[in-house]
């Protein structure tokens, strides 16, 4: 029976985002400094402030003031009319040193285990399907194409000058019982906006005509700008789902002035489903910005999704969703699990699948291995902490980072400061690096 499945997506602008992109700014800071930084960076946004707090061990010295502001600034609260605006905004830093009890587990050489080991228990999930051609599920790649080009429409200031940073949405799509993209149902879009009709005078009804002025403008407006550029952006199977039928709720609560932190407290890590895979699959948990590589609820989390892409790449599966759990303290995964909804096509099921998998690829799932061959000491996170961590481009790019080094002479300790560009690689986790290994293993 055909059924209806939706995902959600968020602006950069909305609180909860601007929180995640304060973290990984702070972590980027760091790690361009000392790629060997410790961090766990939790941001709170409100009404005029920002909040840090954590556990932090580096060589870096970072003005993380300094750094909130710049992250606040490029998303584009640089106004006191939204009540939260980069210049103006009081930054509390509550940061301090990471506990030696964690460190142990996690540093090379040293605790029980002598590997770099998990930064903390728990499970890790990645997800792939065949469903677009980056393996993302649909309802989240067009959720998240509809803020993040209602965002380029804002920053270009040509058209829709009214909008404001927070916006959110929303896409609901029918699909078939072999569980293919049918048409698109329903898409929702939300859109903080300026008071851009006033009312003609103090009364309510006058009040309520200029409210509806607005709603219609910005309706008229996501029609004429906006959809457009979505749909140029899209392969002709994905464009071919839009249809006359598809219930368009925009802004349906009214007029939306009030937003981003002074209209909701935002804080890092609470849009785990949003970042992964909209509802699809599962998720074990745990956020990822403001995380250094350390940590497996990001870095295996990025492990999961570079296997589950690549066994569906290699056409192992048309879905699979990979599951990786750990100890703390150990660098070995304590399970890795692959489940592919049935639709495996090398006549093998789950657990044998698994069993495989496991063979191979375990040593490929110790922290350490992780983070070597996705480059993860390096400051590439900014860029994650919005449109989603998952399904992005892969890319290499030149960076600088300023390395510092300290040593020791007769006592005295000597910080020196190293600039230079380096080649680091973006979204390494997207790339199909592992299709020929798999292939060849399976006999494909």
């Amino acid at each position: 029976m055909p059924y209806l499945f939706t995902s959600e997506s968020v602006s950069e602008g909305h609180p909860d985002k601007v929180a995640d992109q304060i973290s990984d700014a702070v972590l980027d800071a760091m790690l361009s400094q000392d790629p060997d930084s410790r961090v766990a960076c939790e941001t709170l946004v409100t009404t005029g402030l920002v909040v840090l707090a954590g556990e932090i061990t580096t060589k870096a010295y970072v003005d993380v003031q300094e750094v909130a502001r710049k992250a606040v600034e490029k998303i584009g609260y640089n106004s006191d009319e939204y009540m939260f605006d980069a210049k103006s905004c009081a930054v509390i830093s509550a940061l301090h040193s990471q506990s030696p009890d964690i460190a142990q587990g996690v540093n090379e050489g040293e605790g029980a285990f002598k590997e770099q080991g998990a930064g903390d228990q728990g499970m890790m999930f990645g997800y792939a399907s065949k469903e677009t051609d980056n393996l993302m599920p649909l309802t989240l790649e067009l959720s998240h194409l509809l803020v993040k080009e209602l965002a380029a429409i804002r920053k270009e200031g040509k058209n829709m000058t009214y909008l404001r940073p927070d916006a959110k949405s929303q896409v609901t799509i029918e699909y078939s019982d072999d569980n293919q993209p049918v048409r698109i149902d329903a898409v929702v879009v939300s859109t903080q906006h300026d008071d851009f009709v006033k009312p003609a005078d103090s009364s309510r009804s006058a009040k309520e005509v200029a409210d509806k002025a607005m709603t219609d403008k910005i309706s008229a407006d996501i029609h004429e700008f906006l959809l457009p550029r979505v749909k140029s952006k899209l392969p002709a199977r994905v464009v071919a789902l839009f249809n006359d039928n598809i219930k368009y709720y925009i802004n349906p609560t009214g007029v939306f002035i009030i937003g981003g932190p002074h209209g909701d407290t935002g804080l890092t890590g609470r849009k785990i489903i949003v970042d992964t895979f909209g509802g699809r699959g599962a998720h074990g948990g745990g956020a990822f910005s403001g995380k250094d590589p350390s940590k497996v609820d990001r870095s295996a989390a990025y492990a999961a999704r570079h296997l589950a892409k690549n066994l569906v790449a290699a056409g192992v599966s048309d879905q699979a969703l990979v599951q990786v759990s750990y100890a703390i303290g150990v660098a070995e995964p304590v399970s890795i699990n692959v489940n592919t909804y049935g639709t495996c096509k090398i006549g093998l099921n789950d657990g044998e699948l698994s069993g495989k998998i496991e063979a191979k690829f375990k040593n490929s799932f110790k922290p350490k291995s992780i983070i070597d061959r996705f480059g993860l000491k390096n400051p590439i996170y900014s860029e994650t902490a919005a449109y989603g961590h998952m399904g992005r481009e892969s890319e290499e790019r030149e960076i600088e980072v300023n390395y510092v080094t300290i040593s020791e002479t007769n006592g005295v300790k000597t910080e020196v400061r190293t600039t230079s560009n380096k080649k680091v690689t973006f979204f390494g986790w997207e790339k199909l690096d592992w299709v020929a290994d798999i292939k060849s293993e399976f006999g494909l």
